[in-house]
C-alpha cells in the first residue's frame, strides 16, 4: 500500500527503528530519535543494495518518489545509482555526511564514551582515524561491502600487524552493529571478513616464574634492589597483590584503607569495582612507604620527576632489568600468572576465587555476575596465605 504524506508525518518513533514502505523499493525508516530517512532498495549485479534519498520533511514524499524514479531509470540503463552518485559527489563536492562511515562511527563512539576508560577511548579513536577513515570515512554506509573492508585491512596485514588488523576489524564490526540498530544498514557488512584475514601467529605469554624453586630466588633479587624506595615498594608489592601493572601504578592513597587492610578501585579494563585484601606484609610495605609519598601526592607511587603523575610504566620493568632479571625470567604482568598458577597448584585455592581476585569475570554461586564483594572472606584468607607462602619461598635456599 502506497504511503501518504499524512502517514509519514504522523509516524511516531518507537524503541527500535522501523520501516514504512511505499512502492518501487521506496521506504522510510523511522528512528528512535524521531528522524525519518528515505531509502531506496534495489538490486544491481545480482546483489541487494540500498541508497539514501534524504530526510523527511526536508525531502517530501513527492520529492522522494521523484528521486526513486530517477534512480530506477538509471537501473534501466544499466547504471548503478550508488556508483553514479559517487561520481556526482566527486565532481560537485556534495555528500551525505550524516550517512558516511565516519559520521556513523563518531556517533557510535560518542555513545560509548561514558562507559569507557579514557585510554580505551583514545585507542579506539586512533584505530579509526589511522586506518579506517582514510579509505572508508567519506563513503556511505550503504555503499561499503566486505571487499572494501578487506582492502582497507590489507596494508595492515602486509606490514605483518596481524593483531592490529584483527582489532581494527573488531571496531568496524561494532560500528556496523550500531549502524544496523539505527537503521543505516540492514546487515553487518564486516561479519564475513575475518576468515579472509591472515591469522596472527600464537602470541607469547608474559614471562612468569611458576616453579617454586624459581620464585624464591626472584624475590630475594627484588629485595636487593638499591634504587628508589618508591620503586622498591612497587617491586615488593606487585607479587603480593598481583594486579595489572597499570592498576598498581595508578594506585591512590584515597583508595587504600590500611586499618581495614583493603585497597578498593575500579578496574579500567572491565569497568568493575575490585577489592584487594591486603595481607600483613602488604600493609607493612605501604605503611613504610606512606611517609615518603602520602604528603606530596595523591599517588601511592608518584613519578620521579613529577609527583603530579603516577610512576612511569617502565619504572618497575627497568628495575627488574637492572637486577639482572631478564625478560624471559619475569615481567611486571607475569606476577599475575605466577599467582594464578601457584595459588591453584601449590596452595589448592578454588579457581573461581582466584579468578575473582584477578578481576576476571566469573559467576558466583547464585549465578550472578561479578561484584566486588563476591567471595571476599575467601579472598582475604587466600591473600594472606599467598603472602605467607612467598615469605616461606624467600627464606628457603636451593641446593
Amino acid at each position: 500500500m502506497a504511503l501518504t504524506d499524512t502517514a509519514v508525518r504522523n509516524a511516531k518513533p518507537k524503541e527500535k527503528p522501523y520501516k514504512l514502505g511505499d512502492s518501487g523499493g521506496l521506504f522510510v525508516i523511522v528512528r528512535p530519535n524521531g528522524a525519518k530517512w528515505w531509502r531506496l532498495k534495489y538490486r544491481f549485479g545480482g546483489k541487494e543494495k540500498q541508497l539514501s534519498l534524504g530526510v523527511y520533511p526536508d525531502v517530501s514524499l513527492h520529492q522522494a518518489r521523484r528521486r526513486r524514479d530517477e534512480h530506477r531509470q538509471l537501473l534501466a540503463d544499466g547504471v548503478n545509482p550508488s556508483g553514479h552518485r559517487k561520481v556526482e559527489h566527486a565532481v560537485t563536492g556534495d555528500g551525505s555526511p550524516d550517512e558516511s562511515f565516519e559520521a556513523v562511527a563518531r556517533e557510535w563512539l560518542s555513545r560509548q564514551l561514558p562507559s569507557w576508560s579514557e585510554g580505551h577511548a583514545r585507542t579506539v579513536e586512533y584505530r579509526l582515524v589511522a586506518y579506517v577513515f582514510p579509505t572508508l570515512g567519506t563513503r556511505s554506509m550503504t555503499d561499503i561491502g566486505p571487499q572494501d573492508i578487506l582492502a582497507m585491512l590489507r596494508p595492515i596485514q602486509e606490514a605483518e600487524k596481524y593483531e592490529t588488523a584483527s582489532r581494527v576489524l573488531m571496531v568496524v564490526r561494532q560500528v556496523c552493529v550500531y549502524a544496523i540498530a539505527t537503521g543505516r544498514i540492514t546487515h553487518n557488512i564486516a561479519a564475513s571478513v575475518r576468515p579472509a584475514l591472515t591469522q596472527a601467529p600464537p602470541s607469547k605469554h608474559f614471562a612468569a616464574a611458576t616453579d617454586p624453586k624459581e620464585i624464591g630466588p626472584l624475590l630475594r633479587m627484588i629485595d636487593g634492589y638499591a634504587g628508589s624506595p618508591v620503586v622498591l615498594a612497587a617491586l615488593r608489592l606487585a607479587p603480593l597483590v598481583f594486579t595489572r601493572p597499570g592498576e598498581l601504578r595508578h594506585a591512590k592513597w584515597a583508595d587504600i584503607d590500611l586499618d581495614a587492610a583493603e585497597w578498593r578501585f575500579r578496574v579500567s579494563k572491565t569497568q568493575t569495582d575490585l577489592i584487594v585484601p591486603l595481607s600483613r606484609q602488604a600493609v607493612q610495605i605501604l605503611s613504610n612507604l606512606r611517609p615518603y609519598t602520602a604528603h606530596q601526592a595523591e599517588w601511592v607511587f608518584p613519578g620521579a620527576r613529577n609527583n603530579g603523575r603516577p610512576m612511569s610504566e617502565n619504572a618497575v620493568l627497568a628495575a627488574l632489568r637492572s637486577l639482572g632479571i631478564t625478560k624471559d625470567q619475569a615481567t611486571p604482568h607475569g606476577f599475575r600468572a605466577t599467582a594464578r598458577t601457584a595459588l591453584q597448584e601449590q596452595l589448592g585455592f578454588p579457581v573461581h576465587v582466584i579468578e575473582m581476585q584477578l578481576a576476571h569475570r566469573v559467576a558466583d554461586a547464585l549465578g550472578t555476575s561479578y561484584n566486588r564483594t563476591s567471595f571476599l572472606p575467601e579472598r582475604k584468607k587466600m591473600m594472606q596465605a599467598w603472602s605467607d607462602y612467598l615469605d616461606d619461598l624467600r627464606t628457603k635456599t636451593t641446593a
